[in-house]
């Protein structure tokens, strides 16, 4: 109760200020709000190629990255706790011609835009296991007001982005829109995948951070976001089975979600390294040889570089009540599936992996995405070319 009457109370304020600012003239600029950021990033890289649009870039609290470093771009920090810029962002967005994000927000509820203002969702993965939007289960314990509300921001985009028709599909279901509003340009954060110098240049420069990697293969764990784990301080692998089991051949690197906060003893410094600050996750997969997950996103990018991948579903049973998945587990995910440790370094071992599994994976999902999405989707925004991009599929 408590927290829907603190939504109610920030989206009203938003609103009002919205309005206020909506009667100032329409500007031609391009906002940008970001709470992941890579896709913005090779959005607005591109944009910034084909054109010499002014840019507004919107960083969320849980936005990491810097935008800053050319000229057309402002940033501002999109937050009550800085009032100013705050009012600010609101003016910039009911001032601008066309506007792209990469999550929910909740204030598209309350900002109606003007009839030629387009609203680009980006979104911030190239797939999905499990549910969201409107298909997530937990939802149900919302109210009314609260399901009502999120309608009302799915309903302000004009167009989403995708990579293949799976993904179109699921956009479809959890955010009700309609065939038309499905934009099939390719996910833009995919295009460093296919560009073989930029992934040659991380690489050196994170073996130089983590000498180690030139003898060892890179494990790198990346589970999913949880809603009951915000502070991490031990994990459901064991630490010291893998150490004891794989330390002469493998380092562990931990990638957890940015919304967690983590503090885990490290007892083996030479094997584990938490890297899930400040390092560009497109970046560590690049040096990965073999990607743990669960129920992450990640996977169907990690899938364009053909490498295995094993996934670590220890609470499915639970994970599948709360949050639903989009398709059968066993039959979506392009590797192993264990539910402890024992099992993981008995695969880890042993080495086997369908690789074959993985290409089909990677084609079906990332059909789109050919290291030129973002120069599709600046071209299908910009230079009037919807009707060739946005395809009727029956």
């Amino acid at each position: 109760m408590a927290r829907e009457l603190a939504i109610t109370l920030y989206l009203f304020v938003i609103r009002i200020l919205f309005n206020i600012f909506k009667l100032f003239p329409q500007k031609k600029k391009t906002v940008f709000v970001a709470s992941f950021g890579v896709n913005v990033l090779y959005t607005l890289k591109e944009l910034e190629k084909q054109s010499d649009e002014k840019v507004v870039i919107l960083k969320t609290s849980s936005c990491k990255m810097t935008f800053k470093g050319a000229p057309n771009r402002k940033q501002l920090h999109f937050k009550p706790v800085t009032p100013i810029n705050w009012g600010k962002s609101i003016y910039h967005l009911a001032t601008s011609s066309t506007i792209f994000v990469d999550n929910y927000y909740g204030f598209l509820a309350v900002t109606d835009f003007r009839p030629n203002t387009k609203c680009i969702q980006l979104w911030h993965a190239a797939g999905a296991i499990k549910q969201f939007g409107l298909k997530d289960l937990s939802i149900e314990n919302r109210p009314a007001k609260a399901y009502k509300r999120f309608k009302m921001v799915y309903q302000r985009f004009d167009y989403v982005i995708v990579g293949s028709e799976n993904m179109a599909d699921i956009f479809r279901e959890g955010f009700g829109i309609s065939k038309k509003q499905i934009l099939r340009t390719g996910i833009p954060r995919t295009d460093f995948f296919f560009d073989s110098l930029a992934k040659e240049e991380v690489g050196e420069t994170l073996r130089l951070q983590f000498p180690m990697i030139k003898e060892k293969k890179v494990i790198l764990y990346a589970p999913t976001y949880r809603d009951n784990e915000m502070n991490v301080s031990e994990l459901k692998m064991d630490i010291d089975k893998m150490y004891k089991a794989l330390k002469d051949d493998y380092v562990l690197f931990l990638r957890l979600h940015p919304a967690v906060s983590v503090t885990i003893d490290n007892h083996y410094p030479d094997f584990v390294f938490n890297v899930s600050t400040n390092y560009n996750i497109n970046h560590l997969l690049v040096i990965t040889d073999i990607l743990i997950s669960d129920y992450s996103s990640i996977p169907f990018e990690f899938a364009i570089l053909n490498k295995p991948m094993i996934f670590f579903a220890y609470d499915i049973d639970e994970y599948a009540e709360t949050r639903g998945f989009w398709d059968n587990y066993d039959k979506l995910v392009p590797g192993p599936i264990v539910e402890n440790t024992n099992d993981l370094i008995t695969i880890l071992k042993t080495n086997d992996f369908d690789m074959k599994k993985i290409n089909d994976f990677s084609n079906e999902w990332n059909q789109y995405s050919d290291g030129k999405s973002s120069e599709n989707l600046i071209k299908s925004i910009y230079t009037n070319f919807e009707e060739e991009r946005i395809v009727e599929h029956n």
